[in-house]
């Protein structure tokens, strides 16, 4: 488990605007069973989300015309029961971290894995997600 005092921060960068923490695995369970869509960012203190996904999430959002009902986040390595929830419904894909999903009326509609994240700017991130909002939102 990351300190408080590392993680806190990057959690800020979401929750300053305008994303609510899953922090309980209860939680999870209800924002996501929600009619409309949810996005869900599994924040990490890795390199990659502090250079390209939580800015491109944070792009996305001020940059589309459409966006999702509800703007979530959990932190991998501190957030744990949560992001163990989480996890189980993006399944069948494994463990990711960072990660962004979007539900709708309950189901995974997108899902853009560590993968696809690294080594990308922020602006493709930010891309790849207003496509989705725009056809899901």
């Amino acid at each position: 488990m990351y300190p408080a005092e590392l993680v806190l921060p990057m959690k800020a960068e979401l929750t300053d605007n305008g994303f609510e923490e899953l922090l309980t695995p209860q939680k999870v369970d209800e924002t996501l069973k929600q009619e409309g869509t949810t996005l869900v960012m599994i924040n990490s203190v890795c390199g990659c989300s502090a250079g390209t996904a939580r800015p491109g999430v944070l792009l996305a959002v001020a940059h589309s015309e459409k966006k999702p009902d509800r703007l979530t986040t959990s932190f991998a390595g501190f957030d744990m029961a949560a992001v163990q929830q989480i996890r189980s419904h993006l399944l069948p894909y494994p463990p990711s971290s960072p990660a962004i999903a979007l539900f709708k009326d309950g189901q995974l509609v997108h899902f853009i894995e560590r993968h696809m994240i690294e080594g990308r700017p922020a602006q493709m991130i930010a891309a790849n997600l207003v496509d989705a909002f725009e056809q899901y939102c």
